[in-house]
């Protein structure tokens, strides 16, 4: 008999992205029966549980812990969650953490539900809110790629990935994206960023996208549909916008096509590697790269991974002029797409 699974990843786009090994190796079973995944995710990261291959189903609900800005507390909200736990029905649930969140509030949730087995990584002292509690640090090395964290915790759950996946990040098949690009070989530049701290300057992209099309490499602009504003501004006259234009179906169809990203630590740069496209990443060290660079793709890495900032999970940069991101120089990008561009052997259109 199948078993379901209910796998919750709470956060963002980026994060749902990175817990798809970990969901391809719950899907595959263990003993030799497959289950079946549901995904309980936040507003912001259900659309890319929609792209993950394996997914049953996405379920969607903000949680008052980990969604800015938090939803408040109300026996409405909770019971729209216990209503679609109870709906699930899950024989057991997988909750995927980052090191700063904490995996007991869901657990408490879920288990009121009904949940008779819930496995995730805790610091704290669990109780009886998790049959399988891993401990980071001890269980686990924290500085490791997300995708390997979420891994782990499925690990413990009594699941691996099967032979022949290689664990690297993926989404279904995309669509053909040629009406929405034009011809290959180009760039893709992806400017926004879900906060300020790990946005590289407008202009600096302007630049950048000017100098590849001094170099003769056509470049595509994309943004959601907030961006339009800036997307247009970096494309000016030389790059295509597709700022707006593009669902995340889309867009990952566009990154698919694409001989390289140049984008910043943000949810696209892992969609990227998703479709194997290489990436000129722009990382804002709020964050660490061994955590949150874009996964087993070849990557250029830039920005001072040694400033101030590193670490500190700031959503706006702490320190005057922004310098770990302002002073990466639309050349250095140039160069770096460049690099990679020698890397895959591709030629400048």
């Amino acid at each position: 008999m199948t078993r379901r699974v209910l796998v919750a990843r709470l956060d963002s786009l980026g994060d749902v992205l990175l817990a798809g090994p970990a969901v391809r190796a719950i899907t595959a079973g263990r003993h030799g029966q497959p289950a079946q995944v549901w995904m309980l995710c936040g507003p912001q990261g259900a659309p890319a549980a929609a792209l993950l291959p394996g997914v049953e189903r996405v379920l969607t609900w903000a949680s008052p812990w980990i969604t800015d800005p938090a939803p408040a507390v109300t026996e409405e909200h909770l019971a729209a969650l216990q209503g679609m736990v109870r709906e699930c029905a899950p024989d057991e649930a997988v909750i995927l953490t980052s090191f700063h969140q904490s995996a007991l509030p869901l657990a408490l949730l879920l288990r009121h539900a009904g949940v008779p087995r819930i496995t995730g990584a805790s610091v704290d002292y669990a109780g009886s809110l998790l049959d399988v509690r891993l401990r980071p640090g001890e269980d686990f090395p924290e500085d490791q790629p997300e995708a390997e964290r979420a891994l782990a915790i499925a690990s413990a759950a009594g699941y691996a990935l099967p032979a022949g996946d290689d664990g690297r990040l993926a989404v279904i098949p995309t669509a053909d994206a040629t009406a929405l690009t034009g011809p290959s070989p180009f760039v893709a530049v992806h400017p926004g960023a879900a906060v300020p701290a790990r946005t590289w300057p407008a202009e600096h992209y302007r630049r950048a996208v000017r100098l590849l099309a001094d170099a003769g490499i056509r470049t595509v602009v994309t943004g959601g549909p907030g961006e339009a504003g800036l997307t247009a501004l970096v494309a000016a006259d030389r790059a295509t916008d597709l700022g707006g234009r593009c669902t995340l179906p889309e867009l990952a169809a566009v990154l698919e096509r694409a001989s390289v990203v140049i984008t910043g630590n943000t949810g696209p740069a892992h969609l990227a590697a998703a479709v194997r496209t290489p990436v000129v990443s722009l990382f804002s060290p709020v964050v660490p790269a061994i955590r949150w660079a874009p996964y087993k793709i070849p990557v250029e890495l830039l920005g001072d991974q040694q400033a101030p900032c590193r670490n500190t999970r700031a959503r706006v940069c702490p320190v005057p002029g922004h310098p770990c991101l302002n002073e990466v120089t639309p050349a250095d990008v140039v160069r770096a797409t460049l690099a990679l561009l020698r890397r895959d052997g591709e030629g400048a259109a």
